[in-house]
């Protein structure tokens, strides 16, 4: 069965002319499927009857099978664990903003990244998705966001409205499944189909040097995340075993070198940990780090897995230590904490289904 999704505007053209059908006939299924965002062939009431007939038999639109939910008690953050065709499963969040909807995607069924205090990364990785699979989480929930509000559904949200940003920050590094990735946010971002602005998408990398330099290129304006979490290489090659090969002085010239070309700012992203990365001293080392560079630094307060060393920070030590950033001419926030109740943390889902046990310890 062929997956609708993981074919670009010209694949489908391409198709189409393979099974005997003007080329245009792609064009009409690829915005049925990115802007009327249909899930059944025969909703493509434009297309020959016995084309829709085939598509049906013969090709996939959905691949994603909601298998668990989880919501906020704010009602403002939603969970959602799929299971895909091959029985993988991958973790979303929605999380709703005053005037914001912004959705975590995930690049990978797993992590091979192996950072010590991420769930995800703990689990290790299964395989990459497709850029179908990628695109469908987007979809899937951009059509809940349309649907009028029956006062059914639990989250709270005004609707209908659509997805405001994306971030790519779920499950997976996303530069090490670069192609598929590229393609499915290019996909997003197609302003004559689903039109989310690129502007509106960040995409997040642990620091995959070679992606970096490869998205430094590419002619889409994403917004571009860099996850540090530690100030040197010593804490950061505990923390983020891909250091080891990557240190920090090497993604800092990939950074350079991406603004340089962009002209666009970098987000650095930090979780703080109690006692690990948190003091006053580490905030002076990472404004040292950065200098020179046009960036955020986006402080966020760990979401703690079963049984783990690692701890959030005190609301103390967050202060000190972004002040201490403030006062370095270093832009900080704290990342608004959502979800930690519905293990929101990337990973923290998936694992509590496959280990129930791990979830029990939690309560």
């Amino acid at each position: 069965m062929i997956l609708l999704l993981d074919l670009t505007r010209e694949q489908l053209r391409g198709l189409m002319k393979e099974w005997g059908q003007p080329a245009y006939r792609g064009d009409q299924v690829y915005e049925w499927l990115h802007k009327n965002l249909v899930t059944d062939p025969m909703q493509m009431t434009n297309l020959p009857k016995a084309l829709r007939a085939r598509l049906a038999a013969e090709t996939v639109i959905n691949p994603l099978e909601p298998l668990a939910q989880q919501d906020s008690r704010d009602r403002l953050t939603r969970k959602v664990l799929f299971r895909l065709s091959d029985n993988a499963t991958i973790e979303v969040v929605l999380m709703l903003y005053n005037r914001r909807r912004t959705l975590c995607i995930s690049t990978q069924v797993g992590c091979g990244m192996g950072c010590t205090f991420c769930a995800t990364g703990q689990g290790g990785l299964a395989r990459n998705l497709s850029a179908g699979e990628i695109v469908a989480q987007a979809h899937w929930f951009e059509r809940w966001l349309r649907q009028p509000d029956d006062g059914q559904d639990a989250l709270r949200v005004e609707r209908p409205t659509r997805l405001t940003n994306i971030v790519v920050m779920g499950m997976g590094e996303p530069l090490a499944n670069y192609d598929a990735t590229i393609q499915a946010l290019r996909a997003i971002a197609d302003p004559t189909a689903f039109a989310l602005s690129a502007r509106s998408i960040t995409l997040s990398t642990v620091g995959l040097i070679p992606g970096i330099k490869r998205l430094t290129q590419e002619k889409l304006p994403v917004r571009l995340a860099v996850s540090l979490h530690a100030p040197t290489n010593r804490l950061r090659n505990r923390l983020v075993p891909l250091n080891k090969r990557y240190p920090l002085e090497a993604l800092m010239a990939a950074c350079h070198q991406y603004q340089q070309v962009t002209r666009r700012r970098i987000t650095f992203e930090y979780a703080l940990m109690r006692g690990i990365n948190d003091s006053a001293q580490q905030a002076q080392q990472l404004a040292d780090l950065l200098a020179g560079l046009r960036c955020h630094v986006n402080l966020i307060p760990l979401n703690p897995i079963p049984n783990s060393p690692y701890q959030p920070s005190s609301e103390e030590a967050t202060r000190r230590f972004q002040q201490v950033l403030e006062s370095a001419g270093i832009p900080a926030t704290v990342r608004l904490r959502r979800g930690i109740e519905i293990s929101a943390g990337c990973g923290q889902l998936r694992q509590a289904v496959q280990q129930p046990e791990l979830h029990l310890a939690e309560r």
